[in-house]
């Protein structure tokens, strides 16, 4: 017999308010989708502008440290700035008399900041319109002589391709896609491909690398180096990744000489034809914070390239708390969304530089002497020194990163496990990666060292360090093998 009975039971949990949620949120982005989110803010928030670049206004914003936050029915509510808030509000709740609502619009005519007029030109009118893979080939498309039926295929067929101009996509399942009436066969799907294949840039269309490369074949003028070249692609495409040269010419009953011309020959063809024509847009790495040495002594501070100019209009602010009633609410969500804006841009700011501190006082041996002076450190010595929790200095070292004189480095790049050599000592594995640089570095050209034999120098050294992680550190080093060490020194000599 099954029991029932109701049981009340009290539990006490943590949980995140939804601005809270949205505010860690914003604290793990890089600081190019930060300030993506508050161009986005300030676009559409009439309370916000762009705070000009000699405005001392802004420059203080960001130094204000006393901030309070307060629960009510409707949610969080951000007071903002003590000093500079508090002063304001006064303002707000006792307005002088002799300032009427046109002085005070009037005074916001100096900004200028969102007025505009009709026919301006923007900036993006004098952008260059890029030209993607898809609309290179439709171009083309469009100069040929086909029937309708026949272009809708290999327009169908160019928009599966990927963004490296391969088609990974089967023809079969192409056929569907196409909506025909009568449907399309197989034969008038591969015709359409070859017809795609024919258009430049050349390699484009390919399902596999053989393939591809064999496309770009034809652009070699020798017939028998071609003829070759279409051998090696077609039937040693292992040996040629290798670069096992002699192995491929007993194989292919050719002289060493020729050989070696064709696979060089076919190393300069383009195995990702697509990418030519891919976005031409970079996105460049922006330090969040900049290292200098000042006096003997490293200093830390932030970018400002980075820290969004933006601040609350006094002027919109102080018209709307005059006239503010029952029907303003959306007016009042806007206030409230631009003050927390604000409190973000500063505390994120400010988390990041309280940490980027943190890590070079404890790492100044990294910055004095190199990678082989990394202390190994985790996220729990920071959180500690700074006052904050694991996670949210995981979260400020996420995609955020140091210019240093010796380079830029992720955040994260300073944080790693003690490894305990024979002495009793701890070390880093960025100090252990940087003595195996300095060991393959140092190794004989014509005997380069094996991943164990460097295992072993590391322990002589009294490094106790795993072949595997010997060979996981050397490929995050992009270290090629012994084997391929020991052959592209004697294709060098060779040359």
């Amino acid at each position: 017999m099954i029991l029932m009975d109701t049981r009340a039971e009290q539990r006490q949990s943590q949980t995140l308010s939804p601005r809270l949620q949205h505010a860690v949120r914003l604290l793990q982005m890089s600081s190019l989708d930060f300030g993506t989110v508050v161009r986005d803010v300030l676009g559409r928030n009439p309370f916000l502008e762009v705070a000009e670049e000699d405005d001392e206004e802004s420059a203080a914003a960001l130094e204000t440290d006393a901030t309070e936050f307060q629960d009510s029915g409707t949610g969080d509510v951000y007071d903002g700035p003590v000093e500079a808030d508090q002063a304001q509000a006064s303002d707000m709740a006792d307005p002088p008399e002799r300032v009427s609502d046109s002085d005070v619009w009037l005074a916001d005519g100096a900004t200028g900041s969102r007025t505009g007029h009709d026919g301006d030109v923007s900036a993006l009118d004098f952008m260059v319109e890029e030209t993607t893979l898809n609309m290179h080939l439709h171009a083309q498309l469009g100069t040929l002589a086909m029937s309708e039926r026949d272009l809708l295929l290999a327009a169908t067929v160019v928009e599966s391709l990927d963004d490296d101009g391969y088609l990974r996509t089967p023809l079969n399942e192409l056929l569907g896609v196409a909506g025909l009436e009568p449907a399309a066969t197989l034969e008038e799907m591969q015709i359409a491909l070859k017809l795609v294949q024919s258009l430049e840039p050349a390699g484009v269309g390919a399902r596999d690398v053989a393939e591809c490369l064999g496309l770009q074949l034809g652009a070699i003028a020798c017939p028998r180096q071609r003829a070759l070249a279409r051998e090696i692609v077609r039937d040693h495409l292992d040996g040629l990744a290798a670069r096992d040269v002699p192995a491929l010419a007993r194989s292919l009953d050719a002289p060493l000489g020729e050989v070696e011309a064709v696979c060089d020959r076919i190393r300069h063809l383009d195995p990702r034809p697509g990418w030519r024509l891919s976005s031409s847009r970079v996105n460049y790495i922006v330090p969040d914070v900049i290292v200098r040495k000042v006096r003997g002594s490293w200093g830390v501070q932030l970018n400002p390239a980075i820290v969004p100019r933006v601040r609350l209009n006094e002027v919109y602010a102080q018209l709307f708390q005059r006239h503010r009633g029952a029907e303003n609410v959306e007016m009042g969500a806007h206030l409230q969304e631009a003050r927390w804006t604000l409190r973000n841009v500063e505390q994120r700011f400010s988390t990041i530089l309280d940490v980027a501190q943190a890590i070079v006082r404890r790492q100044r041996h990294f910055f004095d002497y190199g990678p082989m002076a990394m202390k190994p450190m985790g996220l729990r010595e920071i959180a500690e020194e700074v006052g904050i929790h694991e996670s949210t200095v995981s979260r400020v070292t996420n995609n955020k990163y140091m210019a240093t004189p010796t380079g830029v480095f992720e955040l994260k790049h300073f944080f790693s496990r003690a490894m305990v050599s024979a002495n009793g000592k701890a070390c880093s594995g960025t100090a252990i990666r940087g003595l195996i640089q300095d060991i393959i570095e140092a190794e004989s050209s014509d005997q380069p060292l094996s991943d164990a034999e460097i295992t072993r120098q590391l322990a002589r050294q009294g490094l106790t360090v795993a072949r595997r992680t010997v060979t996981k550190y050397r490929q995050m080093l992009r270290i090629e093998a012994v084997g391929r060490r020991k052959r592209h020194d004697t294709e060098a000599g060779v040359a």
